[in-house]
């Protein structure tokens, strides 16, 4: 079996010597020229970070900052660069190109073991031969740390995860999510400044998932480490962090937190990708006198008219519009009549697939509000207008995208 590895600096600084700013050369406390953000907020800093792999472009100059303190998440389809990007912040994998900053300090080129980080592994990598005091106390032992400090700091962090009880059972005599409290405990017992997270939930059944998370994030708050949890899952995603990064191709599409990552999404991928919703394309016009609220501008479907925010400069243009199957309001007066293909019960709301003619779309109803027909009047609320790709709607308070 490989040996678990949980890497954590040995506080004597990194092994990066020089301040050049060329790749897998940082200094480690002076500005380079044009080079990241070292302020004293930073708890994680990536500067034009790159990296190929079997001949393939997977991290493309890729730039993110962590507040001291912050729980961002990665957040990503597969192949989209977001666990390489987590292991070239531990030291797993070198970077071809850019600079690793951790408190200002740079750790482009330092091993995994003399970072100041510790990861959890997605399979927790725990020896099945020790029990979880002697699992938890692993690292701590390779640093030859006294027998009474290792005790105390083994217990502390087990109380913190809630696993005292278990201290002396064996990997196999607990579930999955004692396990990975287990593997987290490896992790924060080093002390790390950054804490790495590589989905580590994913082995978990749904609703344990959930409640792990929500052990995560209390814990994290409670301790206060700057923390990047990576994940395909955009309900983990949305609940647990601060902000997250969502990445495609090696890139980071956005980077906000998760209301204005769902509400205002800057790419059509963004809004695909998280949530559900509904793309028709359509001729931007400008709005005509009354009957649109606030929005000044519409786009036609066929006969369907959808209010939305758009700059002027699209008129008279082709658009993409994405609209929340929230934002499709089903059974108010005066909407466009659409047929009701399907009624898809969820729990708290109902899904409906609506036929309007020249755009087919899904709408999420509250589950107690009936409906009860075969046509339904159809309005609309809030709707975003896209242009090769990106968000280009004005949006209420002054602000536009694009």
């Amino acid at each position: 079996m490989a040996e678990p590895t949980s890497a954590v600096s040995d506080r004597q600084g990194p092994d990066d010597r020089s301040a050049t700013g060329a790749a897998g050369a940082t200094g480690t406390s002076a500005t380079t020229a044009g080079g990241p953000d070292r302020d004293a907020d930073a708890g994680l800093v990536l500067h034009q970070v790159a990296k190929t792999l079997g001949g393939r472009l997977i991290v493309d100059n890729l730039d993110l900052r962590v507040r001291r303190g912050e729980l961002v998440c990665l957040l990503g389809p597969s192949g989209c660069g977001k666990t390489t990007t987590l292991r070239m912040i531990g030291g797993f994998l070198r970077p071809d190109a850019g600079q690793v900053l951790i408190g200002g300090r740079g750790y482009t080129t330092t091993p995994p073991e003399r970072r100041p980080t510790a990861m959890v592994f997605q399979n927790y990598a725990l020896w099945p031969h020790m029990n979880v005091f002697k699992n938890v106390a692993f690292g701590l032992r390779l640093r030859k740390l006294p027998k009474a400090e290792i005790a105390e700091r083994v217990e502390r962090t087990l109380a913190l995860v809630n696993l005292t009880h278990h201290i002396r059972s064996f990997p196999a005599q607990i579930s999955g999510g004692e396990q990975q409290r287990v593997a987290l405990a490896r992790a924060l017992v080093l002390e790390p400044e950054v804490l790495l997270l590589d989905e580590p939930l994913s082995n978990l059944d749904a609703k344990l998932r959930v409640k792990v998370r929500e052990d995560i994030k209390e814990i994290q708050q409670r301790v206060g480490i700057t923390t990047v949890f990576v994940t395909h899952d955009q309900d983990e995603a949305l609940s647990i962090s601060d902000r997250i990064a969502v990445m495609n191709a090696g890139r980071i599409e956005q980077y906000a937190g998760a209301h204005d990552l769902y509400r205002e999404p800057r790419t059509r991928f963004v809004a695909d990708f998280v949530g559900t919703m509904n793309f028709f394309e359509g001729q931007v016009r400008a709005a005509p006198a009354g009957g649109t609220g606030d929005a000044g501008a519409v786009v036609e479907v066929g006969d369907v008219v959808v209010p939305c925010h758009a700059p002027s400069a699209l008129a008279e243009q082709p658009g993409l519009v994405g609209v929340r199957p929230e934002d499709v309001r089903v059974g108010h007066p005066g909407g466009v009549p659409a047929r009701v293909v399907r009624e898809v019960p969820r729990g708290h709301f109902t899904e409906f697939v609506l036929d309007l003619g020249p755009l087919t779309l899904r709408a999420f109803v509250g589950a107690d509000t009936p409906v009860g027909q075969e046509t339904v009047p159809v309005t609309f609320g809030r709707a975003l207008v896209y242009a090769d790709g990106k968000l280009r709607s004005e949006l209420p308070g002054g602000r536009a995208e694009g």
